[in-house]
């Protein structure tokens, strides 16, 4: 057996508290304005649009190949995919005996979740290895408003900057490309024949490239959805990418939120344009890397399940 983490209660319990530290820094201000029903249009996002709640997010998780140990891990047992270290794993982390230990129960996780790594897997590796595009400019936002007096309303608590005729006349103007389904599917029907291409759910693993700005955001729902198998300060370097990625998907969208303290970029202006794409590279380049940590975490993982046969029918809704 390979030699495995061992993390003493001391240890982990310090990392766990400053995992916390740093997800309510985001989350308190978004638990304050549900609880008083108000909105934000950019700081809401990363808990409403995805599926990962504050709760979820505040679970501290070692990752794959980490036991912990202490009287405070024996309660981990009690948690999805977690297991008591057996006496190989404890000899090979060097806990001693008589000491709680636990570990994430991979195998498990493997067996349920063996799709869902491959395909994350497939994704991340996929996007990484394409040439990166910037011509975009971030009119997937302005397309999900384009004629909207027709459709229902999006975030009717925002207005549009240049109006309803300035928002649609620049879509009409300026080639939209967005290579994203989880942004163009929310297009108004008029503004989907004007894409250049035609996302969708089956060509997606084909489609995403690293300049784009969501692709780039997903990085934290791969990585969420690979918990616990993955360590929780990954989780968020992805979460916080993210957040500032959103801040500048929708400064450069077609709403005015300069009273939300988010001036725009101005992409309708040849300046506004320069100053997005090159927003954009930034992005790209810091995302580039963090899909390289996400595909060197679950390398091991993807050999586990290459190897692990499907579970049979007889075998679904087992532990």
């Amino acid at each position: 057996m390979a030699k495995l983490q061992h993390l003493t209660d001391e240890q982990w319990t310090r990392r766990e508290a400053a995992h916390q530290e740093r997800v309510r820094t985001y989350a308190d201000p978004y638990l304050a304005r549900r609880s008083a029903g108000r909105k934000h249009p950019v700081e809401d996002f990363l808990f409403t649009y995805y599926t990962q709640k504050p709760g979820q997010l505040l679970r501290w998780h070692p990752g794959a190949g980490v036991v912990l140990s202490g009287p405070a891990a024996a309660a981990r047992t009690d948690w999805k995919y977690y297991r008591a270290a057996d006496d190989a794993e404890r000899a090979a982390a060097g806990v001693p005996d008589g000491v709680p230990a636990v570990t994430v129960d991979v195998e498990r996780f493997l067996a349920e979740r063996r799709e869902a790594v491959q395909f994350a897997g497939i994704i991340l590796a996929g996007t990484a290895a394409r040439p990166a595009q910037f011509g975009c400019f971030g009119l997937h936002e302005w397309a999900m408003v384009y004629r909207q007096d027709k459709f229902a309303l999006r975030h009717e608590y925002l207005t549009l900057r240049l109006g309803s005729a300035g928002t649609d006349q620049v879509v009409e103007e300026i080639r939209i490309r967005c290579s994203h389904f989880d942004a163009f599917r929310f297009y108004t029907p008029d503004a989907v024949p004007l894409n250049s291409l035609s996302p969708s759910r089956e060509n997606q693993r084909d489609l995403e490239q690293p300049g784009c700005l969501h692709a780039n955001m997903d990085l934290y729902k791969w990585a969420y959805k690979l918990a616990p198998v993955l360590p929780s300060e990954l989780v968020m370097d992805c979460f916080e990418l993210s957040w500032q990625i959103r801040a500048m998907d929708m400064q450069a969208s077609p709403y005015d939120l300069s009273e939300w303290g988010y001036p725009p970029i101005r992409i309708e202006t040849a300046e506004g344009k320069a100053d997005y794409v090159d927003r954009q590279r930034g992005f790209a380049d810091a995302a580039q890397e963090l899909r390289g940590r996400l595909l060197q975490e679950l390398d091991p993982l993807l050999t586990a399940a290459a190897r692990q046969q499907p579970r049979t029918a007889a075998q679904e809704g087992t532990p």
